[in-house]
């Protein structure tokens, strides 16, 4: 995140520290029942379909019944490690209530396991049939560990000699033949920072984290639009608003405390539209377990259901704005001062015809024009979207179609309006505005030879200033035999990227494999070219002195570290970093040490000057909003001319072979790549779920229960039909295990990220056993 905008002082973030436990919202809550709202009359929503979310505390006090009271504490004063809502402890700065969801639940084992017997590790053929969930239950990993070509397994060795087998590498290869990937997993700001200032010390910007995967689209648009490549409102603006959009997201899955929000959104009248190509039950109904009224009886939260075919969010989007203009409901005043570009927009649009949008779209004009009165109606709204929105060969302007809706009416830049790219794991956000990027440097700023020389006169070495591989780059140069290093901090990308078969050529290729991470993971296993070492890490909560974490409304919140059992062998991975940059290049060891993470911080707030108030937070509960709660406040925009700028967008002509579906990937009872359990409570579908449209379904004579090849350029997917509310001519198929059919080439054309909601298949019987090809075992 980047902007104009004066950052936030230390009188500021001292005000938000103080004012964190009052609530907030547009219009107040009314301090009542309203069975208006009631999802079902039945208590607790006996019989009907829904998650049992009380079932998940008892789960999770069984799975950690060795590490109870640890377990409570990391709870009660850590930092969620989970979607990026932002808590401190169970409270959050939204809500006086409990801030508490099945996420963070499910994910606390991870924190609170033993070690596992590191036995089993000598040969691993029999694990790599393993499932990754059960991979990760053996147990933390208890010290390095290394394995060569020819060996059956890993061994043991000292942290001293994984090192010395890093630096080596390094040292006899060239800085463009190393890479460096993060994941998102609980890793805080400061490991961020450490890692990328490290690996640039050591001459490439070949660094990576997953945000890249997910938002960069986002970062792209709203730097382009409005200035500030980050959401421009706060939670609260949530509650009360007029209108809340859903576009290519489910919360109710991926962030459920949001859930919560919207409850009380609701009560305080506000309406709320989703715009899907799945009609997503936890989104029409949901119990919130921690709010009486709501656990008894359910609340209704979607108003209006928009369900667009896959890839159709722009065209959709186009319509809303076609019927906008066409009835002049665009707020003028604002257009005209605080504006560029509405005419080309309005041009585009008088030249696109309704048969374009309805065909592009699979939405009649009559429902954009539904759609287009309630955004009329609303004087205030926010803008929620996902990764439905970003993950497309046209994710950039996606974003730019959502944009400009906004714009039209105004709704940034004041209370109850906003748009908000909303983040799906707590390390994203950071991960992005610490400078762990192949394309920026901290802050956000581009890389070029100018920025360069910034960081190089703060840093006290030279930077380099070309831009790196970003992670599908990577995995080509690996490929071609032209990576010797990759050091992967978490993540798996084997599950997570398109075509699975290929990734694991790739990393098979790499001379040299470093992974850093708690748990074991499915990539380990696989065969070294010459040498693998696992590096045993701590969590967020063990890093002595506490460290930080940026939640989806850019609020940095301080999770200090919690006292607890450990690992002897784990070491905190900012720390590694920087002691490989230091043997690598011992002429550099005085400017890559930082005595503590609160040193760190200190250099954070000169690196990034939106960053600002981060060297102040010590303790429990210590917060700040980078922006403040509310960023273009006043229609000022932090672009080159002061002004917001609409773009026209033309929706892309996605070609579908004659007979064959468009499909997209989804997630169900999963965290990120993290699969929990094999049937999704909300929508019943198994892991191998093929959704379906029911006119779909019965006119290939299909029912719920068929077994069925999805067959492509790019490969075979086996799968389960399951009936459901789904657009029509598209398909849904769960992530990961549909990335066997996404194309790994198709990538959105500024963030390169994969088009996992665009690709298409044809629908066949099963037959002769078949099976996905290769299977994922999430």
């Amino acid at each position: 995140m980047t902007s104009r905008l004066r950052p936030p002082n230390r009188s500021l973030a001292c005000i938000d520290m103080e004012k964190s436990k009052v609530p907030r919202s547009v219009r107040p809550v009314p301090n009542r029942w309203m069975p208006e709202l009631w999802a079902s009359p039945k208590p607790f929503g006996v019989g009907e379909q829904h998650s049992n979310n009380y079932w998940e505390v008892f789960r999770a006090v069984w799975e950690n019944r060795d590490q109870l009271p640890y377990a409570y504490r990391i709870l009660n004063d850590g930092v969620c490690d989970g979607c990026s809502l932002g808590t401190s402890g169970m409270t959050d700065w939204t809500m006086t209530s409990m801030h508490l969801c099945n996420i963070r639940l499910r994910l606390l084992r991870l924190n609170t396991m033993p070690p596992l017997d590191d036995k089993i590790l000598s040969d691993v053929s029999q694990l790599r049939s393993m499932r990754s969930r059960d991979l990760r239950g053996l147990g933390r990993l208890p010290h390095p560990l290394i394995r060569r070509r020819g060996e059956p397994g890993f061994q043991r060795i000292s942290w001293d000699q994984a090192l010395r087998e890093i630096t080596e590498k390094i040292k006899t290869t060239r800085p463009e033949r190393l890479y460096f990937y993060m994941t998102s997993r609980g890793v805080p700001n400061e490991t961020y920072y450490a890692a990328q200032k490290a690996v640039r010390a050591l001459g490439t910007n070949n660094i990576d984290n997953a945000a890249r995967m997910c938002h960069s689209p986002s970062t792209f648009a709203l730097k382009a639009a409005v200035g500030a490549a980050a959401t421009t409102c706060s939670y609260t603006d949530l509650i009360g608003t007029d209108l809340v959009v859903f576009l290519g997201s489910n919360v109710a899955n991926n962030q459920p405390v949001m859930m919560k929000y919207l409850y009380y959104a609701r009560k305080a009248g506000t309406k709320v539209a989703v715009v899907n190509p799945f009609h997503e039950p936890a989104m029409e109904r949901y119990w919130v377990p921690s709010d009486v009224e709501s656990a008894l009886f359910g609340t209704k939260i979607a108003e209006q259901f928009f369900q667009v075919r896959a890839s159709g969010d722009q065209a959709f989007l186009n319509g809303t704005l076609k019927h906008v203009i066409g009835e002049g409901w665009m707020d003028e005043n604002f257009i005209r001062d605080h504006t560029v570009g509405f005419d080309e927009v309005k041009k585009n649009l008088e030249a696109a015809s309704w048969e374009e949008l309805e065909a592009g779209s699979g939405v009649g004009r009559d429902r954009m024009k539904d759609f287009a009165r309630m955004v009329a109606d609303a004087k205030r709204a926010v803008f929620v979207w996902g990764m439905g929105i970003t993950q497309h060969t046209a994710g950039e302007n996606n974003v730019h179609a959502i944009i400009n809706l906004a714009l039209a009416k105004g709704f940034v830049g004041r209370e109850g309006c906003g748009l908000m790219p909303v983040r799906g794991h707590s390390g994203v956000q950071g991960g992005a505005e610490m400078g762990a990027y192949a394309t920026a440097f901290p802050g956000g700023l581009a890389i070029n030879k100018d920025n360069a020389a910034k960081f190089s006169a703060l840093w006290g070495f030279p930077v380099p200033d070309q831009v790196g591989m970003t992670t599908p780059d990577m995995l080509n140069a690996a490929q071609r035999g032209e990576l010797d290093l990759l050091w992967a901090m978490g993540g798996d990308f084997r599950e997570v990227m398109p075509n699975p078969e290929s990734i694991e050529r790739a990393l098979e290729r790499i001379p040299l494999r470093v992974h850093q991470d708690i748990v074991l993971s499915s990539q380990m296993l696989l065969e070294p070219a010459e040498t693998v070492l696992l590096l045993p890490s701590t969590t967020r909560y063990e890093i002595p002195g506490g460290v930080t974490e940026t939640s989806t409304e850019r609020r940095v919140i301080f999770s200090p570290e919690i006292p607890g059992p450990r690992i002897d062998q784990a070491r905190s991975e900012w720390e590694v970093f920087l002691e490989v940059a230091r043997l690598a290049k011992p002429e550099l060891a005085g400017q890559l040490n930082f005595a503590n993470t609160e040193a760190m911080r200190a250099e954070i707030a000169a690196a990034i000057p939106a960053y600002n108030g981060i060297q102040t937070l010590k303790k429990k509960g210590d917060s700040f909003q980078c922006g403040g709660a509310m960023l273009c406040a006043n229609w000022t925009f932090a672009t080159p001319d002061g002004k917001a700028h609409f773009k026209p967008v033309t929706p892309p002509q996605i070609e579908v072979p004659e007979g064959a579906f468009r499909v997209v990937t989804r997630r169900g009872k999963q965290f990120n790549s993290m699969v929990h359990e094999d049937i999704d409570t909300s929508t019943t579908a198994t892991r191998d779920a093929v959704i379906m449209n029911p006119d779909d379904a019965r006119i290939l004579h299909l029912k719920t229960g068929d077994r069925v090849c999805l067959r492509n350029d790019f490969g075979v997917y086996a799968g389960e039909v399951l009936v459901a509310d789904v657009a029509a001519g598209t398909i849904e198929v769960h992530w990961p295990e549909g990335n066997v059919l996404v194309n790994p080439q198709a990538r959105s054309p500024l963030a390169k990220i994969p088009a996992y909601k665009e690709f298409w298949a044809a629908v066949e019987p099963a037959g002769n056993g078949a099976k996905s090809e290769p299977v994922l075992n999430p």
